[in-house]
């Protein structure tokens, strides 16, 4: 394929860029050019089959995007390390497709992983740590063993908050000491969210179909919404967090993070499975699904929706303003609105939650460790704490490492403290917190704006987040849903669907719904800055 068919670029002084047709083209057979721009799997998949395209063709494709824009040009910084075997695992899925047929709907279609998420290959598995630079895990994550049997391509590694956005009480999202800043896409000036901030910028900019990011508390939800993603964030057990760089196994999974629905839900049944490492998934025994079985664009009709006013104004009254819209959409397409309706009990576990994290990073942090980095001098928290202390100039030129010297001081697991917090999350998130809500006005799902519109990067006060709807469903290990319903001055604004344990066919069904209703997901423009004055010019 000539290069010159993909990488043609020009600037648009002070305002963004503008990316060719060719740099976004692949050449099919019989010459046509195929845009990957929004691809989706289902388009892809169409042109596979009929043989007018290949996966390694569509491989090539988004390397030469991402050297063009990821790489250079607006330089978005949201890959970390690419797959060196990509292209060829894509031609033998090729011959295998020729000769087999497909597996199904991933086979060859390149999929993109946060770098917390273990792969036995070339690449590295890091958490955007300097700590595990040149570690490689023995095995992959049971996760990626599911995308590789379903025929994905992993095409590589995307940058995060560096150990998921658990290190500082002051961070700035999407910068880790390995990878530096990834940058908004739809404005470069602005934060991406994170943690799974390489993802989002990174599947918005249709650098790769699909992306996998992983969740403590908002880690999948607040990237997807502030990058116009649809992001979902399973009951917990439903996706193995085998072979996951952790924080709290009370609360962690991975999740998709797509441009549809569609491709989401296909993401998801690709990941969800029983793994005899990760004993929690036994719950999901009679639990997943092909969840597109679900894709009803009449699926509003005559849901009970209730809607948490409290996530309303403040910090997010700009984005509040277009979510007031979505109810509007929401009602006329059939769903029964409640409100005012209020989450009991929330505050109740806001300390709690960041006790039982705590405790719970110090204790699986080494044994991930010994389990994925064998061989590494980097054993336990400690020594992540002592090696940050060491290389203070590139691990920490911006913000220090509060939440790992609070962690590291915490007791073992079998402490009186860390039950009753663990206990106290459950009850008050769970029971008493979204099943009483649901139960009591007998409730599909709760809806909510995601969260604030993304602000401006600022390594000097940190994130100036706030508004965020991620935390109940997080700490209940319930599943979350967020949708793009729209824009604040360029920049995506997004719904919340929330719902009880195992739940995703209800919300996947409402999320659907809405989307094929607006249809509000734009590309993304790569403009410079967003906060302009006009008057200045």
């Amino acid at each position: 394929m000539n290069r010159r068919n993909f990488i043609q670029i020009a600037f648009v002084t002070g305002a963004g860029v503008l990316i060719g047709e060719k740099s976004m083209a692949v050449t099919l057979a019989g010459k046509r050019a195929f845009n990957i721009v929004e691809a989706d799997v289902a388009e892809l998949q169409a042109l596979m089959q009929s043989g007018k395209l290949s996966s390694r063709q569509l491989v090539g494709a988004y390397l030469a995007r991402i050297r063009a824009i990821d790489k250079s040009g607006p330089h978005i910084n949201s890959i970390i390390e690419l797959n060196p075997d990509a292209a060829s695992i894509a031609a033998a899925l090729d011959k295998e497709r020729k000769v087999q047929g497909p597996r199904g709907p991933l086979h060859g279609i390149p999929v993109l992983l946060k770098d917390n998420i273990a792969t036995a290959d070339k690449m590295q598995t890091t958490a955007g740590s300097l700590a595990l630079v040149g570690v490689k895990p023995p095995r992959d994550a049971f996760l990626v063993t599911k995308l590789r049997e379903a025929g994905a391509v992993i095409l590589g590694k995307t940058n995060l908050s560096e150990w998921a956005n658990l290190r500082s009480t002051r961070s700035t999202s999407g910068w880790s000491g390995r990878g530096g800043l990834t940058r908004n896409p739809y404005a470069l000036d602005r934060n991406t969210s994170g943690s799974s901030s390489g993802s989002g910028a990174a599947i918005a900019a249709s650098l790769a179909t699909l992306g996998v990011g992983t969740e403590t508390d908002g880690s999948i939800i607040s990237p997807s919404s502030i990058n116009g993603l649809v992001g979902i964030k399973p009951t917990l057990g439903l996706i193995s967090r085998n072979g996951i760089i952790p924080i709290a196994h009370s609360q962690d999974t991975a999740g998709p993070m797509a441009r549809t629905v569609t491709d989401a839900a296909l993401l998801l049944t690709a990941l969800a499975g029983i793994d005899a490492r990760d004993a929690v998934t036994a719950e999901n025994m009679d639990k997943a699904h092909d969840y597109t079985k679900f894709l009803d664009a009449d699926g509003l009709k005559g849901a009970r929706i209730g809607v948490v006013r409290s996530n309303f104004g403040g910090r997010n009254d700009l984005v509040s303003a277009v979510v007031e819209e979505a109810l509007n959409v929401l009602a006329a397409k059939g769903a029964i609105l409640i409100y005012p309706v209020e989450l009991p009990n929330v505050a109740k576990y806001g300390q709690t939650e960041l006790e039982v994290l705590y405790f719970e990073l110090k204790a699986d942090m080494e044994a991930y460790l010994a389990e994925f980095a064998p061989g590494s001098s980097i054993k336990t928290l400690q020594d992540i704490i002592d090696f940050n202390i060491k290389n203070a100039k590139r691990e920490m030129p911006f913000f220090g490492q509060e939440h790992f010297l609070k962690a590291v001081a915490k007791g073992g697991l079998d402490t009186k403290e860390y039950k009753d917090a663990l206990e106290n999350n459950r009850r008050y998130s769970r029971e008493e917190g979204i099943d009483k809500v649901l139960k009591e006005h007998k409730l599909d799902a709760l809806v909510a704006p995601s969260n604030g519109p993304a602000w401006l990067t600022d390594f000097i006060k940190g994130d100036a987040s706030g508004g965020g709807f991620s935390g109940p469903a997080a700490v209940a290990g319930y599943p979350h849903i967020t949708v793009p319903a729209g824009f604040v001055y360029g920049l995506p604004a997004a719904i919340s669907f929330v719902g009880t344990a195992w739940s995703e066919p209800t919300l996947i069904r409402l999320a659907y719904a809405f989307e094929q209703a607006t249809k509000h997901r734009r590309a993304p423009t790569f403009s410079k800055s967003l906060n302009r004055n006009p008057a200045m010019d």
